[in-house]
Formats: structure tokens, C-alpha cells, sequence
């Protein structure tokens, strides 16, 4: 195994990463935005106003792309293993 395919790796990994995390991280972000927007229009300073919303929309997230999350993980870590053989050499 050479350094490239080592890159190579762990570069599909992070990019596996970014692809499954971006859904819930966007959905988070943009609660954040509307909820501190609300904040600002009614002058409500509280801080925990925005955690509930974050994580239900979180939830909600994975209940709608979970098996699409899921699918990419399975297909990554199946071709890590059939691969397995030419990692070893």
C-alpha cells in the first residue's frame, strides 16, 4: 500500500463525511438563522430558544435521509473490504 492510496482514502473518506453530515449541518444552520432573525424582529434574548427547534429539525432530517445516509456508509465500507486485498500488498 503506497501513500497515495492512503490519500486516496482518506480523501474518500472526509468527502464521505462532508456528503452525510451536509444535510443535518444546512438544516441546522438555516433553524439558527430564522430562529436568531425571530429574535432580533421580537427582541427575545434567550439563548436555549434555539436548541428544541435545532433538534427536532435534526431529527427530522435523519428520519427523512437516514436511509440514504445509511446506503452511503454501507456502499463506502463494502468497497473498503472488497478492496481490502489490494490495500494489503
Amino acid at each position: 500500500m503506497t501513500v497515495d492510496d492512503v490519500v486516496d482514502i482518506a480523501r474518500a473518506t472526509l468527502w464521505l463525511i462532508v456528503k452525510v453530515s451536509a444535510p443535518m449541518l444546512i438544516v441546522s444552520l438555516l433553524v439558527g438563522l430564522i430562529i436568531s432573525i425571530f429574535q432580533t424582529i421580537t427582541s427575545i434574548h434567550e439563548q436555549t430558544l434555539t436548541f428544541v427547534p435545532k433538534l427536532l429539525s435534526i431529527f427530522l432530517v435523519l428520519v427523512l435521509c437516514g436511509s440514504w445516509i445509511i446506503n452511503n456508509l454501507i456502499g463506502y465500507t463494502t468497497e473498503l473490504f472488497s478492496n481490502f486485498s489490494l490495500y494489503v500488498k
